[in-house]
């Protein structure tokens, strides 16, 4: 069995081509209606694509629109990951920064 690369040892190239492999593991998971094999599928998919950003643009106290419409407010980072609060909510969650969309992205 061949051991995988994390995803923080990956290379840019390398991380596009899993991101490019993970998406066509979930469509093909999608049409054989296996959707729990989807969503991990898919959640492979953003946790990669954050690899390809820089924390160093998220702010602590900055608040950001998640990809699902709300709105997440930034606390602190730790690697790859936000940890804050989801429209105004106490619970403390973190979410790849993937999902956050800066100003003037849509």
């Amino acid at each position: 069995m061949e051991q995988q690369k994390r995803f923080s040892q990956m290379t840019e190239y390398e991380l596009r081509n899993e991101i490019a492999r993970l998406n066509e593991k979930a469509k093909k998971a999608e049409q054989l209606g296996m959707s729990s094999e989807f969503a991990v599928y898919e959640r492979r998919v953003l946790l990669a694509k954050a690899y390809l950003l820089s924390p160093e643009d998220y702010k602590p106290g900055q608040t950001y629109k998640i990809t699902d419409g709300s709105s997440f407010q930034v606390s602190y980072l730790n690697g790859y990951f936000a940890w804050g609060y989801r429209d105004n909510q106490t619970t403390l969650e973190g979410v790849p920064i993937s999902l956050l969309e800066k100003e003037g992205e849509e």
